[in-house]
């Protein structure tokens, strides 16, 4: 019989990665009380305290999800088009979209005060209509439920393969409300979802359930839980939840070491996982780039920061003289558009090629926790062009000149996520040359903020993922709710005689 961890000791050596320790630390092992777990993530080593609180929240939260999924099959098509449709009319209903919004802002509040970011956060009138049309779309789009995608016929017997439910879908994102809309997408499946948002909007996620989504899955008769949140904005609680087995897949959104951390959680657990992955798009000139699609290119890619946002462009050495003025001009008026001036880091060895001015000058940089007095232009070490600006208000990009395309395809190969990447040039032939050998499942010909599932493919996104170790659904990484599904097999007897 194994025994239950009750206590912990500082210094107590645990086994990760199969041949390397790591050490209980003393603030852990005085915070760590009996029903606690304790859960150790093999590929780092990291120790991830869950809380017997937040244990049994997300226990409850799957369990909820989990047995709404058991009674699914029993819900029509009708039905669930008639939750998506109830879902958009009540955020479209002024008074239900008052108290989202007086939550909202009490959200943006606490968030500003403690310096974090609040451009995803707000919940204006754009994002609502975004999110009632997301929901209609669910509501529109034909349901996959026992679709026949082969048959086989035998002597006397037949055998189909039939789309089916996945299951439970755990997904944890960041502070976006408007998230909830593209997560339900999954109940157009027959799928169930429980989903856990960042604290900084947590009011605001818990008014939409209150005020929105948990009525029109009454009034639609779908089972209670068939859409669960996460009441908890702690971090263990997305462990707790990650490590549940009971998930089918396990989505989060976001990038960066946390969302890593969670993936790791879910797979040591056995469960399915699609990642959001580190952000940031590449562009690049080639030798035959029109000046006017290159500006627009770089205008239109810096409107707002998102994980498709332009982050690092290349230009041609044979190229400097005419693009070179052109990016820094629309590059500042990028910034001017949003009023906080913008922001240029140089590859180390490219200075030369910037005016002087652009290092000698001082500026105002809008960042989470306020304005920052920074140089305009500064340099940045070529090993770290894959690092993903999070910019508030101040746009802010990495410069990169290369000797020919291929230098610059090579550089994206290397370190880039390896997400987005666009040419715009007149040549055919280098447009050829670059999909076939960029190592990106996103690949234009002009702005990089085209990649979306709603903008490009009309289907509300679970998450742009599957790049960086999470290539579970295709190579490509559009997540959405008509994505998420698993093939039964059914067999039909056709003569009592059959027999092996």
């Amino acid at each position: 019989m194994s025994d239950i961890l009750e206590t912990l000791a500082p210094g107590t050596q645990l086994l990760y990665g199969g041949n390397r320790v790591a050490r209980v630390p003393d603030d852990l092992a005085a915070r760590f009380q009996a029903g606690d777990r304790l859960l150790v993530v093999q590929s780092t080593g990291d120790l991830l305290h869950v809380p017997a609180g937040q244990q049994s929240l997300a226990a409850g939260a799957v369990g909820a999800a989990h047995a709404a999924f058991t009674r699914m099959g029993e819900v029509s098509d009708d039905a669930i088009s008639a939750f998506f449709e109830a879902f958009a009319a009540r955020l479209e209903s002024t008074p239900v979209w008052d108290a989202i919004r007086a939550a909202n802002d009490e959200d943006l509040a606490d968030a500003r005060a403690r310096g974090r970011s609040v451009t995803r956060l707000v919940a204006d009138d754009k994002m609502r209509g975004a999110m009632a049309a997301g929901l209609r779309t669910w509501r529109d789009t034909p349901s996959a439920r026992g679709r026949v995608v082969e048959r086989i016929e035998h002597d006397g017997w037949e055998v189909e393969q039939l789309l089916a439910p996945l299951g439970v879908i755990g997904f944890v994102f960041e502070a976006r409300p408007n998230v909830f809309a593209d997560a339900t997408g999954v109940l157009r499946g027959g799928n169930t979802v429980v989903f856990r948002i960042g604290s900084d909007a947590l009011r605001t996620a818990r008014a939409i359930v209150e005020c929105a989504l948990d009525p029109a899955i009454r009034s639609a008769g779908l089972p209670p839980g068939a859409a669960t949140l996460l009441p908890s904005g702690d971090r263990a609680a997305g462990w707790a939840m990650f490590s549940d087995a009971r998930l089918a897949l396990a989505v989060a959104r976001g990038s960066g070491h946390a969302a890593e951390q969670l993936g790791s959680v879910a797979r040591q657990a056995g469960i399915p996982v699609s990642l959001h992955g580190t952000g940031g798009a590449w562009l690049i000139a080639g030798e035959a780039a029109d000046v006017d699609r290159f500006a627009a290119a770089v205008y239109h890619s810096l409107d707002r920061k998102v994980c498709n946002t332009l982050n690092v462009c290349c230009l041609p050495r044979s190229r400097v003289d005419d693009l070179l003025p052109v990016f820094l001009d629309t590059l500042q008026r990028a910034g001017d558009r949003r009023g906080h001036g913008c922001k240029l880091h140089v590859a180390a060895g490219d200075e030369p090629y910037v005016p002087g001015d652009w290092f000698r000058t001082r500026v105002r940089v809008r960042r989470a926790a306020g304005d920052v007095d920074e140089p305009l232009a500064e340099s940045l070490p070529v090993s770290e062009l894959g690092r993903e600006w999070e910019w508030e208000e101040t746009p802010e990009v990495s410069l990169k000149i290369t000797a020919d395309l291929d230098e610059a395809i090579a550089l994206c190969n290397t370190h880039s996520p390896q997400f987005v990447a666009s040419l715009v040039s007149d040549d055919p032939a280098a447009h050829t040359r670059f999909y076939e050998r960029v190592n990106a499942p996103f690949v234009g010909n002009g702005f990089t903020r085209w990649v979306d599932g709603q903008y490009a493919l009309n289907r509300p996104e679970l998450g742009l993922s599957n790049w960086q170790h999470g290539r579970l659904f295709a190579r490509g990484g559009v997540l959405s709710g008509d994505g998420v599904y698993t093939i039964r097999t059914r067999m039909r007897q056709l003569r009592s005689d059959v027999s092996r």
